[in-house]
């Protein structure tokens, strides 16, 4: 699922899904550029890195919150 909302100054956009979720080992190195957890599935492993550089760069942030076999939520906070 995909919200917006207003949290203060802050704009965010949250994305969660109920998937497999991720281990606290693999949200460490979420953000690191080419990083891939998995060989089998396609992709460079930049996605998520550019967004955080994108973020990071509007003074931003961005949160994940996960747990194995209960899915991921992502939020991402810009200033209004």
């Amino acid at each position: 699922s995909v919200k917006t909302s207003k949290e203060g100054e802050w704009f965010v956009l949250e994305v969660r899904d109920n998937g497999l979720g991720m281990s606290e080992r693999c949200q460490e190195q979420l953000f690191t550029m080419f990083k891939r957890f998995h060989s089998h599935v396609e992709g460079t492993g930049i996605g998520l890195y550019i967004v955080k550089k994108i973020v990071d760069n509007a003074a931003g942030r961005v949160e994940v919150r996960s747990k194995e076999g209960e899915g991921t939520k992502f939020r991402v906070y810009l200033k209004c």
